[in-house]
């Protein structure tokens, strides 16, 4: 399994809720067994005390975003650092239901998360992988959706840096509404334009008489 995917964790949890929306798809025991995605067997331990400890690392982990989105990258490292104590993890390499053409185990870095419940699993996976993610591509590249009042969490992973929403709904949604606010301006400043005209045609109609 690709470290990478563990990232996914983080950005799955903190996207549970939209602040700004007044949403939060995190309130049941269910809600948390699927964020565990394949891992049925992660899933399985989850409880009902479960979902208002996710809840509490969700907010951890969208603080670490919102750092990161501000321009504060020691607040985010220290706030992840904080985390990972917490939350900690065996790195392992496993071969486990990956195999080469020729049948041998294709080995990879595996983390073995060791729990005393389903959030504490959780929570190791989701921060070693923003880590992973955070070290390997700069604070910079987590970010919050620009598409406002969606503000989801998102990683960035492309070349030049340049992610600014969290889908390509968000950054149609942000297109559309920026182009109808440059047309209402065009048309404000052209009716500005308008009454000027035609306020200095009658000062120069009067001064005529």
């Amino acid at each position: 399994m690709e470290l990478a995917y563990y990232s996914d964790y983080a950005v799955r949890l903190v996207n549970t809720e939209e602040p700004l929306r007044g949403k939060d798809a995190l309130t049941s025991v269910e809600a948390v067994r699927d964020l565990f995605g394949n891992n049925q067997e992660a899933a399985r331990r989850a409880a009902e005390a479960d979902v208002t400890r996710f809840r509490s690392v969700r907010a951890r982990l969208r603080a670490v975003f919102e750092a990161a989105d501000g321009g504060d990258e020691t607040l985010a490292v220290n706030l992840l650092n904080s985390l990972l104590l917490e939350f900690p993890v065996s790195p392992q390499i496993s071969g486990h239901n990956f195999r080469d053409e020729d049948g041998r185990p294709l080995w990879h870095m595996h983390l073995a998360d060791h729990p005393s419940n389903a959030t504490a699993g959780y929570a190791a996976i989701a921060a070693m992988g923003l880590a992973f993610h955070l070290t390997e591509y700069g604070v910079d590249r987590l970010g919050l959706c620009e598409a406002a009042p969606c503000r989801n969490a998102y990683l960035d992973t492309s070349t030049n840096r340049s992610r600014r929403y969290c889908s390509d709904r968000c950054a149609t949604r942000a297109n559309v509404a920026a182009y109808r606010a440059r047309k209402r301006l065009e048309a404000d400043r052209t009716a500005s334009t308008g009454l000027a005209a035609d306020s200095a045609q009658r000062t120069t109609a009067s001064g005529e008489r």
